[in-house]
């Protein structure tokens, strides 16, 4: 059985002894570290290794603290799951949370429901990682509506897998007109290399409508 390593991120000391006792009932989980405010979890995110955090989403006495410290773990750490501890159910907390990095937020008063959502969390089938998903899913078919009727043109028969000179060919285009297609195509779809368009568009499973002449 692998253990699930817990790094918790809480200003309240009685609370991260309770949890830490807690969670390391469950054979599964283990608390590695705890920090107590923003500049301590990120230091500690430099050194710890850890596969979800806990983090308060309001640390000492500075509203939303956590938010902040969240986005600076999930940089140190991107493999790492975060969930959000909060004091309050709020739509914008989620909102917040899951512009920070997190996976998902849970109330404190709902602490026993903390080990299902680390292991959740952890086994990628927390609430946010389907949102996630579903917001990189909306933001590929939003790029691509962004493309010309030309360009799309040009990606279709790159996904198809058409060779650049075979493009030329089929399309009739010169050399440089077809590059210069392809780079702002590329650039609209926030990548660097066609293959790539192409691997992201067919990891999130779409296939867009032709946009209209």
């Amino acid at each position: 059985m692998s253990v699930i390593r817990v790094f918790l991120v809480e200003d309240d000391l009685d609370w991260i002894k309770a949890i830490s006792t807690f969670l390391n009932r469950e054979e599964d989980l283990l608390v590695v570290g705890a920090a107590t405010n923003a500049p301590e979890a990120a230091a500690l995110a430099r050194t710890l290794s850890f596969d979800v955090v806990l983090m308060d989403i309001q640390l000492t006495d500075r509203k939303h603290e956590g938010l902040y410290a969240a986005m600076e773990i999930h940089e140190l750490a991107p493999a790492a799951k975060i969930i959000m501890l909060t004091s309050m159910n709020e739509e914008a907390v989620m909102t917040q949370a899951f512009t920070a990095g997190a996976v998902n937020y849970i109330e404190k008063t709902n602490y026993l429901h903390l080990p299902h959502a680390i292991r959740a969390a952890y086994h990628h089938s927390a609430p946010m990682d389907a949102l996630l998903k579903e917001f990189a899913r909306l933001k590929r078919e939003e790029q691509l509506k962004e493309l010309t009727a030309a360009e799309r043109e040009v990606f279709d028969l790159i996904q198809a897998g058409y060779t650049q000179p075979e493009i030329e060919r089929k399309l009739y285009k010169a050399e440089s007109t077809l590059k210069n297609q392809v780079n702002k195509m590329l650039k609209k779809l926030g990548v660097r290399s066609s293959r790539e368009a192409v691997e992201k568009v067919k990891r999130i499973g779409m296939s867009p409508d032709k946009p209209e002449q």
